[in-house]
Order: structure tokens, then C-alpha cells, then sequence
């Protein structure tokens, strides 16, 4: 495949409605798989990016970076994939490769920062497009394989919602004996009841009703409270050793933090685009820990993979048509989505 233009959905300018337009991908090199994409999921992400919400962005963006598809070509050096393996691509596609980040396996820790799927710059200064498209060509390094026991649509979103929930609970220890809460019960919250569940602790559900209650016993938690009621916070004081803060709205970090015990720690995945304010002596008091985390390595990646796979752990999904994108995003930014839309990559 020669540098050719692809189908795919973009925003031509911050705010604006996604179109579908081409855009270019390149040759494929010695490295380099070419992906037939079959699913792209919608992250929230997606929408703060096309929004300009985290800074300026490049335009025109093509969003996506939970990409899910078959092999179509591989270069003449690649050896982790044949064409018609089934694959997935998440939120980055190069890193410096040399840091001590890189060389561990943490790659979303880049020195020099980690090329995104999209809205960024790659080592040829050409921008990045990402997953709503109906290809896309990625160095095999990478490149994760999808297990046969996980159908492409419901794994597409795990790419970035499966992965950015598993790392932090493997990093702070979810599993058994462990008292873990999830804040927010979205695209996100959904797979982190799930994956925590699957790892043996007992799960909270802190959302902002009991709306979602029904799904989220259903899902694994064992418990479910509604912050909006102002007795939560008081009955659950001291209660977890972990909670995971999915939600990409400021939170009351000082009463949150109170439902720690001591040594506990709150970590955020969501982003919120505003900044958060906190009193220090809620983590003072308790040696707690306040801390964030983002996605996962490659190798970490192909493990929540593998760990989905054996627990039969798969997204809530709404499959759409690529036109209806733009309603989707509003959708999303309602909560009116249980739990993630899924682009059908055949409608672009």
C-alpha cells in the first residue's frame, strides 16, 4: 500500500459537526501493519479533544483511539502479526522507545512524551488520525491482538476504558480483601466495576443517583450509593481502600477523600477540564494517597486483554452508524449512553 486517502469522520475545526472527508495514511513500512478497522469506540476523550476542551488541537481531527479490526498487510519485517489476526490499537502509536519509561514497558510515560493515536504530531511531523476510518496503519510494536473469546465490538472500547480502569487496580492492589469504589457509573465506570469485580474485591458504586443501581449490581459491585444524598458520605466515612474517580467533572475532592481509610487512595482517570481545589489535611490526616493515572503500556494492554478474555469481560455497547456520530456526542456528554457507542467502521 502506497501513502493513499482513507474514508473517515472528522471535525474540520474545534466545536464544529464531524464530516466525513479522506484523509491520508502512510506507506506501509518494514514495521507497520495495515488494519482493516471494524469497530471504533467513543470515548469522552474524543469529545474534549474535538471541543478543544483540553487545549488547542489539530485540525482537521479524526477522534478514535479504541480501534478494533483485522490485519489486511503487514511489512516484510513485522513478526507479531499475519495478515487476518484480529487487533487493536488504543490511545498511542510510537513512543521515544529509548527512555526508561519506554524500556520498561511504560510507554504512555514517555520521556519525550508518547505519540497519540490522534491530534498529534508523529516522528515524520505529519498529524495523527485515529479510529473513525476505515483503516489505519500502525508499527506492530505498537499493535495488540485481540483473544479469540472477545468479539471485536464489545472489545474496541476496551482499548482505552478497559485498559485505563485495569492498570490503576492492578497498581493499587484491588483483589481480594480489598474494599474498592468506583465514582461513576459511564463508559468508563462500567468496565472498572467489572475488571475490579473479576479481580476479587468488593465493589462500590458512588454515583450521583441510583439511576444506574439495577446495572450496576448487575455488572459486579456489590454495593451501590448515591452521592446526591447527604448521608452517603457519612455512612461510608473510612470505608475503602481504594476508590477510582471516573467522572470528567470536578469533584468535592475533601469529602471524598474522607471515605478513605487510612493508607487509602483516590485516583483519578477522569479529566476534568476545569481545576480542583483541596484542603491538604484530607490526605495529611490518614496518610492518604491523591493520585492519577492514564491508560497502560502495551504490554499491560495485551494483559487486561488476555484477563478480559479468560473472565468474559466485554463493554455494555450501543452500536451506531458513523452518521450518527454528532448525536452520539451529545448523547455522551447527557450520560444518556449505557455504556459506550461503538462506531460500525463498514457505515463510513
Amino acid at each position: 500500500m502506497s501513502v493513499t486517502q482513507v474514508a473517515a469522520y472528522a471535525a474540520p475545526a474545534p466545536k464544529a459537526p464531524l464530516e466525513r472527508t479522506t484523509v491520508p495514511r502512510r506507506p506501509v513500512g518494514e514495521h507497520d501493519v495495515l488494519i482493516d478497522i471494524k469497530f471504533a469506540g467513543i470515548c469522552h476523550s474524543d469529545i474534549h479533544q474535538a471541543r478543544d476542551g483540553w487545549g488547542e488541537g489539530i485540525f482537521p481531527m479524526v477522534p478514535g483511539h479504541e480501534i478494533a479490526g483485522i490485519v489486511a498487510e503487514v511489512g516484510p519485517g513485522v513478526t507479531k502479526f499475519a495478515v487476518g489476526d484480529r487487533v487493536g490499537v488504543g490511545c498511542m502509536v510510537d513512543s521515544c522507545r529509548e527512555c526508561e519509561y519506554c524500556r520498561r514497558g511504560q510507554e504512555q510515560h514517555c520521556v519525550k512524551g508518547m505519540t497519540g493515536t490522534y491530534n498529534a504530531l508523529g516522528k515524520d511531523g505529519e498529524p495523527t488520525y485515529g479510529g473513525y476510518a476505515t483503516h489505519i496503519v500502525v508499527d506492530e510494536n505498537y499493535t495488540v491482538r485481540i483473544p479469540e473469546g472477545l468479539a471485536l465490538d464489545v472489545a474496541a472500547p476496551l482499548l482505552c476504558a478497559g485498559i485505563t480502569l485495569y492498570s490503576p487496580l492492578r497498581h493499587w492492589g484491588a483483589g481480594p480483601g480489598k474494599k474498592v469504589a468506583v465514582v461513576g457509573l459511564g463508559g468508563l465506570g462500567h468496565m472498572g466495576v467489572k475488571i475490579a469485580a473479576a479481580l476479587g474485591a468488593e465493589v462500590t458504586v458512588l454515583s450521583q443517583s441510583l439511576r444506574k443501581k439495577e446495572d450496576g449490581l448487575r455488572l459486579g459491585a456489590s454495593h451501590y450509593y448515591a452521592t446526591s444524598d447527604e448521608t452517603t458520605f457519612e455512612k461510608l466515612a473510612g470505608s475503602f481502600d481504594l476508590i477510582v474517580s471516573t467522572v470528567s467533572a470536578p469533584l468535592p475532592l475533601d469529602a471524598y477523600l474522607g471515605l478513605l481509610k487510612v493508607d487509602g487512595a483516590f485516583v483519578n482517570v477522569g479529566a476534568p477540564e476545569e481545576p480542583v481545589s483541596l484542603n491538604l489535611f484530607s490526605v495529611i490526616g490518614g496518610r492518604k494517597t491523591l493520585a492519577g493515572s492514564m491508560i497502560g503500556g502495551i504490554a499491560e494492554t495485551q494483559e487486561m486483554l488476555d484477563f478480559c478474555a479468560e473472565h468474559g469481560l466485554g463493554s455494555e455497547i450501543e452500536v451506531i452508524a458513523a452518521e450518527e456520530v454528532n448525536e452520539a456526542y451529545e448523547r455522551v456528554v447527557a450520560s444518556d449512553v449505557r455504556y459506550r457507542f461503538v462506531i460500525d467502521a463498514s457505515t463510513i
